[in-house]
């Protein structure tokens, strides 16, 4: 009897499209081919696993992963990548979802939808920062981590005092925390032993915050003058209420300029645009857009207070706005001209000149 000669299995060129809901512990996968849907599965969160599983089955195949942002970060991405697996991480809110699929959400639901997305072609990738810029990035947001948890140890502190009826001065509440003012607060003796610990212990929590903020406030400016960033600090810094702080939070988040194709472009991605739904000759505008990335927006806000403070031609632009709508939306629009600097100046490496008005 002659025997029969197995012929090999060969994907060259074929593409394989692979949706991903990542988890923690666990993993759901759903591996999509020109034809359909091929398998469904669940495997542990491992790259190389999903890897070996991909080269056994379809060989020689052109691989295309997706998955959503979300707490695991990038490393997926970098992994993957470095597997020889092209791979797309896209905003949740942009995977297209049919009706039922909102109402029998499922991992296994979710894996199909992200891969049959990548099939069609429905899938836009958001931008992925290197590494390093990812790592600069979190050391920006820490710090301002710090602050919302010293901010919130200050409240804590006024709420207990408030709490007994020790009540500040308007001069105590208005003032920044001196060390007047702490020192005031440490000489205060409740009745009990129980109630000194407990506000020596909101006073030493609120001490290490400061001390913490301190040192990272350093190695921020540290990282400000280093090679790569101290150019386009100093850059930013030359436009009006651009401090080193600020120029760090928009580099480290902008990452890089050119993939912004124009201004409404990187107004969209900031979240500077209105929301406006639309139909037929009715039209409602909702305000700015609640889509944005919430550390820029922000501190572009902030900016825009004290650019219209230093900066002549923005101070009567302000004015001009101010004489028809309020200041909370005028101050939007001055941080949409902000911007359109902030772009400029970035874009073609040169410090920005203050208009000089008569």
């Amino acid at each position: 009897m002659d025997k029969i000669k197995n012929s090999k299995l060969d994907c060259t060129g074929q593409p394989v499209y692979v949706g991903l809901d990542v988890h923690k512990k666990s993993w759901s996968v759903s591996v999509f081919s020109r034809y359909g849907e091929f398998k469904t599965f669940t495997q542990p969160p491992q790259p190389d696993k999903l890897v070996d599983y991909l080269k056994r089955n379809f060989p020689g195949g052109e691989y295309h992963s997706v998955y959503e942002a979300g707490y695991c970060g990038f490393w997926i991405h970098d992994q993957l990548k470095e597997r020889g697996i092209n791979c797309t991480v896209v905003n949740p809110a942009d995977v297209p979802t049919k009706q039922k699929e909102e109402q029998h959400k499922r991992d296994r639901v979710d894996c199909r939808k992200l891969a049959r997305g990548l099939c069609n072609g429905a899938m836009e990738g958001i931008y992925v920062p290197s590494r390093q810029m990812r790592e600069d990035r979190s050391l920006v947001r820490t710090r301002q981590a710090f602050v919302k948890k010293r901010t919130r140890c200050k409240n804590q502190i006024k709420g207990m005092l408030l709490f007994y009826g020790i009540h500040l001065s308007e001069e105590q509440i208005l003032a920044p925390w001196s060390g007047a003012l702490i020192k005031w607060i440490e000489s205060i003796r409740m009745e009990r032993d129980s109630g000194n610990i407990a506000l020596k212990a909101h006073l030493e929590e609120l001490a290490y915050l400061r001390h913490l903020t301190a040192r990272v406030n350093r190695s921020i400016l540290n990282l400000a003058r280093s090679a790569e960033y101290a150019i386009p600090v100093k850059i930013l810094k030359s436009v009006p209420g651009i401090s080193t702080l600020t120029a760090m939070i928009l580099l480290t988040e902008l990452c890089d300029m050119a993939r912004f194709a124009s201004l409404d472009s990187l107004c969209s991605y900031v979240g500077l645009i209105p929301s406006i739904k639309s139909s037929g000759e009715t039209e409602y505008v909702r305000g700015i857009t609640p889509r944005r990335n919430a550390h820029v927006r922000w501190i572009l806000i902030q900016a825009a207070w004290v650019a219209v403070r230093k900066d002549p031609a923005l101070m009567m632009t302000f004015a001009q706005y101010c004489k028809r709508m309020r200041k909370n939306r005028a101050i939007v629009k001055i941080a949409r001209k902000l911007l359109n600097r902030i772009r400029y100046v970035l874009k073609h490496q040169t410090p920005y000149v203050p208009c000089i008005t008569e």
